[in-house]
């Protein structure tokens, strides 16, 4: 038998980014087509795990989950959000894009801002980046001391136990694309004025840092990989498969979790009954 997809995406125990091809297919639809077939099940598998998650939720279920995604500029969090948060009702969405810090949040520990967007009971949160911006543009930057950033692993780790422990399944996938992908992606905003709006000049200051990122991004993963809270390497270069792999890990996370929809607190058949003796046909 082979292995699931969150077996074939895990990041392995000697992770080298530059190993893994931003363009590789090594599960699932090899083409465009087969894969909007499969994202057509995936999103039916999808809708009706999501709605029984938020069912349960009401039955005083405390289980959510967390969708955790970061990447280089371009490598598609945006669109990871229309193609596979849109295969669920909105209503069982929660999403948090976290930006440059305000002063209020500078105020607080890093993960101030972070707890407060955790998913409640029965959604599915989506962090459009995340608490480990605080080890990586931290760290390239230079934002704050090595010391900080460092210690920083620890408390992600403790951080990301507790949230497991209060029964939110955590789904954190590096959306890993290729310097030449990106110029691409770049050069396609610029070129389209209905897409200038996404470009941001301060895109080629962290372009110019390209190795000092993905040392950061290797080093984060190692460090904050755990069974709790595992990491996922999602190939991006091909914006469908990307899309199918992160919709498939949330398919196999969602059913590991099998939620339950709560058994009616009313006598069904009196209320049949009831409804029959209503009158209404």
């Amino acid at each position: 038998m082979g292995k699931s997809v969150r077996e074939t995406f895990r990041v392995p125990g000697e992770l080298d980014l530059a190993a893994i091809d931003p363009r590789g297919r090594p599960v699932g639809p090899q083409d465009k087509a087969a894969a909007a077939g499969e994202m057509a099940e995936l999103g039916s598998r999808l809708d009706g795990l999501q709605e029984a998650l938020y069912a349960e939720a009401t039955g005083g279920s405390p289980r959510a989950v967390l969708l955790v995604l970061q990447g280089m500029d371009t490598s598609g969090k945006g669109g990871v959000i229309r193609h596979v948060g849109g295969l669920v009702s909105p209503q069982g969405l929660q999403i948090a894009t976290f930006k440059k810090p305000t002063d209020e949040e500078l105020a607080h520990d890093f993960l101030w801002r972070v707890r407060r967007q955790v998913p409640i009971p029965g959604r599915i949160g989506i962090f459009d980046r995340s608490h480990y911006e605080d080890v990586l543009i931290a760290r390239v930057d230079e934002l704050v001391p090595e010391d900080v950033w460092r210690r920083r692993y620890t408390e992600i780790v403790q951080f990301e136990a507790e949230l497991d422990a209060q029964g939110i399944a955590i789904v954190k996938c590096m959306l890993h694309i290729s310097a030449k992908e990106q110029a691409e992606r770049l050069i396609a905003r610029l070129d389209d004025p209905g897409k200038r709006w996404k470009y941001n000049p301060g895109d080629l200051d962290a372009r110019a840092k390209w190795p000092a990122y993905q040392e950061a991004y290797t080093e984060a993963l190692r460090r904050t990989d755990t069974d709790a809270a595992p990491w996922y390497v999602i190939p991006s270069d091909r914006k469908w498969y990307r899309n199918w792999a992160i919709a498939a890990l949330l398919a196999e996370t969602l059913a590991d979790i099998d939620p339950k929809f709560p058994k009616p607190d009313f006598d069904v058949d009196a209320e049949r009954a009831r409804l029959a003796a209503s009158g209404v046909s």
